[in-house]
């Protein structure tokens, strides 16, 4: 379910950024201003600190990632990398482990957090009708609950919908909830999408479908990005379900422009540095 830190720590600086696709995925990519333009924006309006979220090694607290706010506005924003959650796509998971995540990120025997288990906590396969026959059904939090438990279309698919997984203490102090809109940055190269909240997890984790938009290598295996991703989620702007990418899209849109768009993440987000953190290894 998550690619752990120190996975990802084993092969960056070197970064892959692959060609994106052709398909409905493309019209959920956005080209902000270049890097270099921060400087010829307008200064950020008023930002709050709306708390310093602790982040985690093991048992140990290697360093807090602060948590803004524009007065005035319940959205906020914060900066930190991009982990590849592959929840919720029917072929995340499988029993021979030839999914697009490794089983054990998935969860372990007796506590499965990114399939689904039967009443006795065996995972459960799809059959002949369902997408991927002989593969586990992989879930997310964020769900169609007009759909049987054991609908693998029931979640949200990691790699058609570009969505973002937050800590459960950070949306509880947040007030975000499943199914809000966010909006996702690439500083090193200008990209940005729409998205939706629809997993638990750690900071600075996203969908496939997610990093495929910001040019992001998306192997959830080996993929990812440690830093100079930007998020913003607007806390009360989703209805709790799933949602199309066609309606993500302009529901986001929308939310975005009245914040104050790409230039106001440009200026008032925190700009992660280049270098790896001591800590990173």
């Amino acid at each position: 379910m998550l690619v752990l830190m120190q996975r990802i720590g084993r092969i960056f600086p070197l970064v892959v950024a692959l060609a994106l696709p052709a398909s409905g995925l493309a019209g959920n990519i956005h080209a902000a201003a270049p890097n270099d333009a921060v400087d010829s924006l307008t200064s950020c309006p008023t930002r709050s600190l709306l708390l310093n979220f602790d982040v985690y090694r093991g048992e140990q607290a290697v360093r807090q990632v602060p948590i803004w706010r524009l007065q005035g506005n319940a959205a906020f924003f914060f900066t930190s990398g991009l982990m590849i959650d592959a929840d919720g796509a029917p072929n995340a998971y499988s029993p021979d482990d030839t999914g697009l995540d490794d089983l054990s990120n998935a969860g372990q025997p007796g506590h499965w957090d990114g399939i689904i288990a039967d009443d006795e906590g065996n995972p459960v396969v799809q059959g002949p009708g369902d997408p991927f026959p002989g593969y586990y059904i992989s879930c997310t939090a964020l769900s169609d609950r007009t759909k049987e438990r054991i609908d693998p279309t029931r979640y949200v698919d990691a790699s058609k919908i570009p969505y973002i997984a937050l800590p459960g203490e950070l949306a509880r102090d947040s007030g975000a909830r499943l199914g809000d809109l966010a909006v996702v940055v690439n500083t090193r190269n200008g990209r940005f999408s729409y998205a939706i909240f629809a997993d638990i997890g750690r900071l600075g984790e996203g969908s496939i479908a997610l990093a495929d938009n910001l040019g992001i290598w998306s192997d959830a295996r080996h993929g990812g990005r440690w830093a100079g991703i930007q998020y913003l989620v607007f806390p009360g702007s989703g209805d709790h379900r799933p949602m199309s990418l066609e309606e993500i899209n302009e529901r986001t849109e929308t939310l975005f422009h009245d914040w104050g768009g790409i230039d106001h993440v440009r200026s008032c987000a925190d700009h992660a540095p280049e270098k790896p953190p001591f800590w990173y290894e």
